[in-house]
This record gives structure tokens, sequence and C-alpha cells, in this order.
């Protein structure tokens, strides 16, 4: 069984954080919240012209998030994202100007919003070349003009991130190397996931086994 309260899944675009979401909800029956990037009128845009409409796009992000931080002080159980709440602030630095930063950072502490801090995060990584790949497969119309520059400075802005994070256990996955849909490491996975885990641990089932 899985202890945890609340487990977010994060890592960057096509690294296949909401399929694992779904896996693993449908094994333990957990609540699930997901990110519905797809809702933001400005992501097209954003995505289509090299980042314009910086600014508005991490405001909706952010007054989203605030609505979807509710169902977590509501759970009652496990329950389990497929993004983690600090990753818009991230996405603030890198998108933003440092005046554009500086007036969302003051709406934001108006707004008085504090993220939720998770029991466990779940950071699934992938080289830039497989996510631009696994993109294209999916064939998002909102991402059909995503550049690979910006994808690169997505999973160095994570792995940056992560190397220094310490509020939360994180346990990371490469997915380049590790096939979590195969049934014998995605049952490996699970009893992971339902252990103890302190600090950063990687999950790599050819050393469980």
């Amino acid at each position: 069984m899985i202890n945890n309260k609340y487990i977010a899944i994060e890592g960057a675009i096509g690294v296949g954080k909401t399929t694992l979401a779904k896996t693993i909800s449908n094994t333990m029956k957990c609540q699930t919240l997901f990110e519905d990037y797809s809702d933001n009128p400005f992501l097209k845009k954003f995505y289509d012209e090299n980042q314009a409409n910086s600014f508005s796009t991490q405001l909706y992000f952010l007054l989203k998030r605030i609505e979807q931080s509710e169902k977590i002080n509501r759970a009652d159980n496990t329950l389990i994202s497929d993004f983690y709440f600090g990753k818009d602030e991230l996405f603030a630095k890198l998108n933003l100007s440092e005046i554009e930063f500086d007036l969302y950072s003051r709406i934001r502490k108006k707004l008085n919003f504090t993220p939720p801090i998770p029991d466990l995060i779940i950071y699934l990584q992938a080289s830039t070349d497989i996510l631009i790949e696994r993109i294209k497969k999916r064939g998002l119309n909102a991402e059909r003009h995503i550049k690979k520059n910006y994808i690169e400075s997505v999973n160095d802005l994570y792995m940056r991130h992560f190397h220094e994070y310490t509020s939360s256990p994180v346990l990371i996955i490469n997915t380049s190397n590790v096939n979590i849909n195969d049934k014998n490491d995605y049952e490996l996975l699970i009893k992971e996931i339902s252990s103890d885990i302190n600090g950063k641990k990687y999950f790599n089932p050819s050393s469980i086994k």
C-alpha cells in the first residue's frame, strides 16, 4: 500500500507524467489531479511564436494552480498529480523578463499562494532527443512547433532544480533507460513508492531484482 498522501510526478514535456499517474491511480485506486495545460488559451501561441505571451501564459497557470491546490487540501486519501506545484515559479523564471518576473512575483504574493509540498516526487528524466520524438508521436496540436532548444532548457531547468531540492523525497527515474511500462519493472516501482524513501533515490530495477 502507498503510504504517501500526496505524490507528484514531474519532468519535462513528453516524458510520460500523465500516463504514469493514470497507471498508478488505476493500480492503487488513488485520486488524481491533472495539469490540464491544454486548457491554457495562451499556450499554443507561446509554443508557436517562440515564447510569445509568456506573461499571460504564466499568469493563467498561477490562477489555475490556486484552484487546483484546494483539491490537495481536501484529499482524504492518497492523491497523485501529473505535475509539481513548484514548477510554475521555475517556468516563470525561465520564460519571463526580469521586470515581468518581478510583477508575477508581486501578484503571486498578493494572492497569498503557498504551493502544496508533496510527500513524494517522482521525477521522470529523458534525453531531449527522446522527448522530441515522443512529443511528435503524440501529435498534440498545441505542441507542434515546440523548439528543441526550449525542451533542452526545460530539461536543464529540472535537473538543476531537483539536484538542489530538499523539501520532499525524490524518486528519480531515467525513462531513456528504464521501461516503467514493463510489468516486472512497474511492480518494482509500486513497491519502491510504497517504501520509505529519504532524500533522493534513483529507481534502477536491475539493482533491485
